[in-house]
C-alpha cells in the first residue's frame, strides 16, 4: 500500500510491539519498541489503536488517570504527551510533529499514514466471508499469518483486555473456518501448521487437536498423531480434570489401529501387556462403554457373577461446569480400576460396577456421595443415582 505524498508508518500490535516506516518505496527494518515506562508505552499504543479519530483530553484523563489519585490530571496528561513525543522522535527520527495538539483534542499528523496489522488482520477475516472458496481460503490464511500472538501481549492494561479477547476470538474463528477447506483440498501440512499455532493460543479447542491428528495420519505419521493425543489428554486432565471428547478418542483409536498394522506379532503382544494398570476407574466414551458392557454380559453368563449399572447425576442447584469436574474426579478416584465410567451429558454419568450386586452397588454409591460432600463441602450438588442389575438377557 502506498499513498501519494505521505510517509507510511507500520505498527505490529499482534504479539510483540514492533514498528517500521516506508517512504518513496523504501521500507525501514522492523524495530522493537524502545525502552519506556509501562504507562508511557500503553498511552502511545492507545493513541496508535485510535489513530483514525480525534482523541479528547477528557477521554485520555478518564482512561489513564481516573484511579491514579493524581491531584492534577491535566498536568499529568501534558507531561505524558511530552514523554510520548520524545519517544516518537527516537522511533522515527526523520519525522517531526507526528502527534498534533488542537483545542481540547489530539490527532496524528494527516501527512502520515498509519498501517496496523490489526486492521489488516480484521479486514482479511471480514472480507473472506464475501469471497468464493479459493479466495476465502487464501484470505483466511493471510489473516492467520498476521496473527503472531495475542494483541499487545506484554500490555496488561484494562483497555487492552477487551481488544485482546476480540482479536483472539476472530483468530480462532478464522482457524476453525479454514480447516475444513484445507482438508477438502488435501493440504495436510498447512492443517498441521494452522493447528500448531492455534494450540498455542487456546489448547482446549478440540477441533485443532482433531484436525492435526487427522492430517498427521493422512501424512502417514500415526506415531506423531498418538503423541498429540497423549499431550492433549494430559493437558485437559491437568487444567480441567476432563478427558478428551468422543471425536478425539475415535481418531486416536484409528491411529492405534493403523499403527498396529505395521507391527509384528511379538511387538503387538508386548504393546498389549506393557501398559501400566491405572489405580482408578476406566473412563471411556459411551460407545466404548456399550462394548465393555456387552463383554461383561458374556462373562457373567458363564461365571454367574453379578455386576450393576448405575446412572448418577448432579442436582439442579449446581455450578454445572465446576461440579461436573468434581463429580468426575470423585468417580474416577473412588471406584475400582475394574469399573467403567462414561459421560451421558453435563453432570450425568453411567457406571458399570464389576462384580457388585445391587446391595453392594448401593453401598458403593453411598460412599461416593459421602466422599463428594466431604471433599467439596461448599458445593450445593445433590447426587441422585439409579441402580440396575446387569442382565444377561
Amino acid at each position: 500500500m502506498s499513498i501519494e505524498g505521505k510517509r507510511i508508518i507500520h505498527f505490529e500490535l499482534l504479539g510483540s510491539f514492533v514498528y517500521g516506516s516506508s517512504e518513496g518505496g523504501e521500507t525501514s527494518k522492523r524495530e522493537s519498541a524502545p525502552k519506556a515506562g509501562k504507562k508511557t508505552l500503553s498511552f502511545l499504543q492507545y493513541l496508535i489503536v485510535n489513530h483514525n479519530r480525534n482523541i479528547s483530553s477528557e477521554e485520555l484523563i478518564e482512561r489513564f488517570w481516573t484511579d491514579s489519585g493524581s491531584a492534577a490530571p491535566a498536568n499529568a496528561l501534558r507531561h505524558m504527551l511530552f514523554k510520548v513525543r520524545n519517544l516518537l522522535k527516537v522511533m522515527f527520527s526523520n519525522q517531526d510533529d507526528l502527534l498534533l495538539t488542537f483545542s481540547g483534542y489530539y490527532a496524528w499528523n494527516p501527512n502520515v499514514c498509519l498501517e496496523l496489522d490489526t486492521e489488516q488482520f480484521e479486514a482479511a477475516c471480514l472480507e473472506a466471508g464475501n469471497e468464493s472458496e479459493d479466495t476465502y481460503c487464501e484470505l483466511l490464511l493471510q489473516a492467520i499469518a498476521l496473527y503472531r500472538g495475542d494483541f499487545l501481549s506484554s500490555n496488561d492494561s484494562e483497555w487492552v483486555i477487551v481488544l485482546r479477547q476480540y482479536y483472539r476470538a476472530l483468530y480462532l474463528d478464522a482457524c476453525r473456518k479454514v480447516l475444513p477447506v484445507l482438508w477438502k483440498k488435501d493440504r495436510w501440512m498447512e492443517i498441521v501448521t494452522v493447528c500448531e499455532q492455534a494450540y498455542q493460543i487456546d489448547f482446549a479447542v478440540e477441533d485443532f487437536a482433531a484436525y492435526r491428528m487427522r492430517a498427521l495420519i493422512a501424512l502417514g505419521q500415526t506415531g506423531q498423531a498418538m503423541e498429540i493425543y497423549g499431550a492433549f489428554r494430559t493437558k485437559m486432565l491437568q487444567e480441567f480434570e476432563l478427558s478428551p471428547g468422543e471425536q478425539i478418542e475415535q481418531i486416536y483409536a484409528l491411529a492405534m489401529g493403523l499403527g498396529k498394522k505395521e507391527l509384528g506379532a511379538s511387538d503387538i503382544f508386548k504393546l498389549v501387556l506393557e501398559g501400566d494398570l491405572e489405580q482408578r476407574a476406566f473412563f471411556c466414551t459411551f460407545e466404548m462403554f456399550q462394548s465393555i458392557v456387552a463383554l461383561e454380559k458374556r462373562h457373567i453368563a458363564r461365571s454367574k457373577q453379578k455386576s450393576s449399572l448405575v446412572i448418577v447425576s448432579l442436582g439442579r442447584d449446581v455450578a454445572l461446569a465446576t461440579d461436573t469436574r468434581r463429580l468426575e474426579r470423585v468417580l474416577l478416584e473412588g471406584l475400582r480400576s475394574g469399573d467403567s465410567v462414561a459421560r451421558l451429558e453435563a453432570g450425568s454419568y453411567i457406571l458399570m460396577l464389576t462384580g457388585a450386586n445391587e446391595e453392594s452397588a448401593q453401598l458403593v454409591m453411598s460412599r461416593i456421595d459421602s466422599s463428594f460432600h466431604r471433599i467439596y463441602r461448599h458445593s450445593k450438588a445433590c447426587l441422585t443415582y439409579r441402580i440396575s442389575a446387569l442382565q444377561t438377557v
